[in-house]
């Protein structure tokens, strides 16, 4: 795979959606009768926008809620709208990843994207389920991050794609939306879901990001499926599987070598089978058939920088 992989659709002009909601880029639609407050939220990272196609496109739409309240967010529009098809992959964001601050936005906000997460912060408070519409620098198949808790697992299977399901405990490198507030609360109900949907640029990463959506949409009660755009809605994936994450393999200084390419999602049959070496050590599987989730290990990678995750089948 190339360093910069072909794109392979148009990216929609944001710029009238900045006026007229709630906030900069925040559009809130109550529907005036009780019901779940639902948010789709698209570009936590700038250069991932299957997920700004979709939001868009219902923003146009006019789609309103027939009970409770919908929020739609474009969270680190600056990054998106600072995208160089040159250099594509520095549009993730501007100053720091906007989905690491959420563990510390008690703290004075000094870079663009703390000042950003002040801003959608009320609005993931209020919000009863959350979905985080993200894709891959890697090509591999759509994953949808569930969060360690029993419910954002079975919220995921009732949507009922993509076929796998990943239960993590969250990012080493700083809180995700996705586990903010209540959404991390054991005690709590609100349900988040984070959704990869694959290569950032790939065609085919907007028809995921189309039809997880209106599967959320849907199961959250916010809309029925009549209200959606025609044809977004894909056959229902035979079964689903999970993973439960149980380590995260790091570079020590960004020497990782691959054993071999890796794609993602493979089932390694065997413990001990030799994954890659990191400053000559080995690196391998700790029990049998463990899966690879979503590995970095194709690409030159930074020190500290977690080249894959591990998991079990549960």
């Amino acid at each position: 795979m190339s360093d910069n992989p072909p794109i392979e659709f148009d990216f929609p002009d944001l710029r009238r959606w900045e006026t007229g909601g709630a906030a900069p880029y925040v559009h809130v639609r109550d529907s005036g009768k009780p019901g779940p407050t639902v948010m789709v939220a698209a570009l936590t990272h700038g250069n991932e926008v299957s997920g700004a196609i979709v939001v868009d496109a219902l923003l146009a739409a006019g789609l309103k809620p027939r009970q409770g309240t919908l929020i739609f967010s474009f969270n680190n529009i600056e990054a998106y709208l600072s995208f160089d098809a040159k250099n594509p992959f520095k549009s993730r964001m501007i100053d720091e990843d906007f989905n690491r601050t959420w563990g510390r936005l008690d703290q004075p906000a000094t870079t663009l994207e703390t000042r950003r997460a002040q801003v959608i912060k009320p609005f993931v408070e209020c919000a009863d389920f959350l979905l985080d519409l993200h894709s891959m620098h890697d090509d591999c198949v759509p994953l949808m991050l569930c969060g360690p808790l029993d419910r954002g697992v079975a919220l995921a299977q009732k949507l009922g794609a993509p076929v796998d399901i990943v239960r993590d405990r969250g990012h080493a490198a700083g809180m995700r939306m996705r586990d903010y507030g209540g959404f991390g609360d054991p005690k709590d109900t609100k349900t988040a879901l984070l959704i990869e949907t694959g290569q950032h640029w790939r065609a085919s990463s907007v028809e995921v990001a189309k039809d997880v959506t209106a599967r959320f949409l849907v199961e959250t009660g916010i809309v029925e499926e009549a209200d959606l755009p025609a044809g977004w809605k894909q056959p229902t994936p035979s079964g689903q599987r999970v993973v439960q994450v149980t380590h995260a393999i790091a570079t020590k200084r960004g020497n990782f070598t691959p054993a071999k390419r890796f794609e993602g999602q493979e089932v390694i049959a065997k413990a001990g089978t030799v994954l890659g070496h990191d400053d000559g050590e080995p690196v391998t599987t700790p029990y049998d058939n463990c899966v690879l989730v979503m590995p970095s290990i194709n690409r030159p990678l930074r020190a500290g920088v977690t080249v894959v995750r591990l998991g079990r089948l549960l």
